[in-house]
């Protein structure tokens, strides 16, 4: 029993959905595991409770009154890093590329099965940790724990990422798939592996693997000078991606 404090909950979690029945088994199940459930059953409420009670993670659905999911995640996008797990009943592999394209953490098709669900926010927020939603500013420490990639500031005590003066935002799932790139310079991680790694869960059919082909080109987005002819994340046809080695990322700069 040691360290293990039960009374204190785990994490909060912003529930997002208009069907009361799903709010009503998600809050069961969740507060069940320990969680503080918040829920709101439209997206102009969402904004408004994710403003008042800062949840660590938000489960959120595409179809909503007032303003949908998507529009939802763009707004919390534009000023937090916040977990989000988007859940549909469209399962179209472009309607979830669109999701994970904003920003989006994972995205669950409906009907989901609970379990799945919290094994997935369990995951996410292993990976994440507690209170570290919104970013914050802070100066960048000098010695363990930071890379150079080219041109590139990696802090990875803090999450950070930095080119010159200029922060670049990655939410936590960006940054740690840049984390698993760049674990072994050279070396080439399969897609499959970067999905169990990040998401937790292996490849059930061929559009799982797109959502790690979409965090790879929105990172290239982010860091790459030339996303299109990418320095530092190369793509290895038929298996998955390799980060560039130090040196040649440098020399590439």
């Amino acid at each position: 029993m040691t360290g293990d404090l039960p009374s204190q909950p785990k994490a909060a979690i912003l529930v997002v959905d208009d069907e009361a029945a799903v709010r009503r088994v998600l809050v069961m199940r969740l507060q069940l595991s320990g969680y503080r459930v918040i829920c709101a059953e439209d997206g102009e409420q969402a904004l408004e409770m994710f403003h008042n009670e800062s949840p660590d993670l938000v489960v959120l659905d595409v179809m909503l009154p007032k303003l949908d999911g998507f529009a939802v995640c763009r707004r919390l996008r534009a000023e937090s890093c916040v977990p989000i797990i988007f859940l549909s009943a469209v399962e179209a592999i472009s309607e979830r590329v669109a999701g994970l394209d904003l920003g989006a953490d994972d995205y669950l098709p409906k009907p989901f099965s609970p379990k799945e669900l919290e094994a997935r926010i369990a995951t996410i927020l292993r990976r994440v940790g507690r209170g570290n939603a919104v970013v914050e500013s802070r100066e960048l420490p000098t010695g363990q724990g930071v890379l150079r990639l080219g041109d590139l500031v990696v802090d990875t005590n803090r999450r950070q990422v930095t080119r010159g003066s200029e922060r670049i935002n990655l939410t936590y799932t960006e940054f740690s798939l840049l984390e698993l790139l760049f674990r072994d310079p050279g070396h080439v991680v399969p897609r499959a592996e970067i999905l169990e790694q990040l998401w937790g869960y292996p490849p059930r059919r061929a559009a799982d693997l797109r959502v790690v082909d979409v965090y790879v080109a929105r990172l290239r987005g982010k860091l790459e000078p030339d996303p299109r002819n990418p320095e530092l994340i190369l793509t290895v046809r038929g298996i998955g991606y390799a980060s560039q080695r130090m040196g040649e990322a440098s020399a590439a700069g």
